[in-house]
């Protein structure tokens, strides 16, 4: 089958979205797929082919609260050829902006069914755009542009069942087929990294001998809610020097965060790395023992994937809509209130070295099904479906 892709933003940006199309597009090529990604590029003059990927110029936005997302023109001649030269058999939509609005068109030109994957809540962040006092209008605007959007898919899917509350809101009637996000499993296997490799890491970090760390990865920004995670640390571990909260990226909140932390004099106990390039941060998820979010805005975290990947169980904030993401006591354990969270971390900490191990190797087998070939195959499914073409 001949699959294009269609999202905002591909590497070497990195987001939950890029990696979710990477790892698609790893897996349906090892299966014997054709795919071509069609996507943004600010520093493209013209569009071009390289490696399967269609660049195409764009224009950045210049607020870096946007994710240094970029969009192109809603049309171009040249886009549409190499498109037709291609031959797709079906078009996957994977976000909602010029390239979301070109493959809708597109599909429509050349009479191929449209595939379109919902990743983001974007009701919870029209903040990015908008005062507070528009963004209700803002939200109206959002699920009236979604409606349309869903309105021309063959078939949509999401990572999580929020999309369907999401799309219920945007009057959509269709229904939505939850495939989980996955990762590239092997990319995150511990036995790729020598433990003197680790325990240069947690050095670096300042992670003590014996000590226990939690690690959160992703963006920095307002919906992430690190800034929760900063105040619960003050609350309960700021006398406890065994205990680091690791954060490792950047984005608009960084320097607002950092302040914080030394505000509530925990600045000795957690440690800021900034962005990593996403090739170097498998050690790091590997140096500390358990990832920690407080975000609901999510609808199923690569990053806590990965981290499971890497044998951390995720401590995370009870999302009711997406509670079955976490095996209780198994992959991961919820709180709902900040004492839950202390109790967790506590009851981690006081883990055997065995009994981390054990823990370690149960996490991972947890995620075994989530490699690439697993979402290719998920996703196949769904292709058949709207062509007809059996794999």
């Amino acid at each position: 089958m001949r699959i294009a892709l269609f999202a905002e933003t591909y590497l070497p940006y990195i987001n939950g979205v890029v990696t979710h199309v990477k790892v698609l597009k790893d897996g349906l090529t090892a299966l014997g797929h054709k795919v071509l990604i069609v996507t943004t590029d600010p520093k493209a003059k013209k569009h071009y082919l390289k490696d399967g990927v269609l660049h195409c110029p764009a224009h950045s936005f210049k607020k870096k609260e946007l994710y240094g997302y970029s969009v192109s023109s809603l049309y171009s001649r040249v886009r549409m050829n190499y498109l037709r030269a291609f031959h797709p058999d079906v078009l996957h939509m994977h976000q909602e902006f010029s390239m979301g609005i070109f493959a809708a068109y597109a599909s429509k030109r050349l009479k191929k069914p449209l595939v379109y994957t919902l990743h983001t809540m974007y009701d919870e962040y029209i903040f990015y755009i908008a005062p507070d006092l528009f963004v209700p209008a803002m939200r109206t605007v959002s699920h009236r542009y979604a409606h349309i959007l869903a309105r021309q898919a063959d078939a949509i899917t999401s990572p999580s069942a929020k999309a369907k509350d999401f799309l219920a809101k945007c009057h959509v009637k269709k229904p939505v087929e939850i495939i989980p996000n996955s990762i590239d499993y092997e990319e995150f296997d511990p036995a790729r990294f020598p433990p003197e490799k680790i325990e240069e890491i947690r050095r670096k970090l300042g992670i003590k001998e014996k000590g226990t760390a939690g690690i959160f990865v992703g963006r920095l920004g307002r919906e992430k809610s690190v800034h929760l995670l900063l105040d619960y640390w003050a609350e309960f571990f700021k006398g406890d020097d065994s205990l680091r909260l690791v954060v490792v990226g950047d984005g608009p909140e960084h320097q607002a965060l950092s302040e914080q932390a030394k505000k509530l004099g925990i600045e000795e106990r957690v440690t800021f790395t900034g962005s990593i390039p996403h090739e170097e941060i498998p050690p790091y998820f590997m140096a500390c023992d358990f990832f920690i979010t407080a975000s609901v805005t999510e609808m199923m975290s690569i990053s806590m994937l990965e981290g499971m990947a890497s044998g951390l169980p995720s401590v995370q904030r009870f999302d009711p809509i997406n509670a079955d993401q976490i095996q209780e006591g198994i992959n991961g354990f919820t709180y709902r209130n900040p004492q839950e969270m202390e109790q967790i971390i506590r009851r981690l900490a006081a883990l055997s070295d065995g009994e981390r191990q054990e823990m370690r190797k149960r996490v991972r087998e947890s995620v075994k099904d989530k490699g690439a070939k697993d979402l290719a195959n998920y996703m196949l499914g769904v292709y058949s479906r709207v062509t007809g073409i059996p794999v």
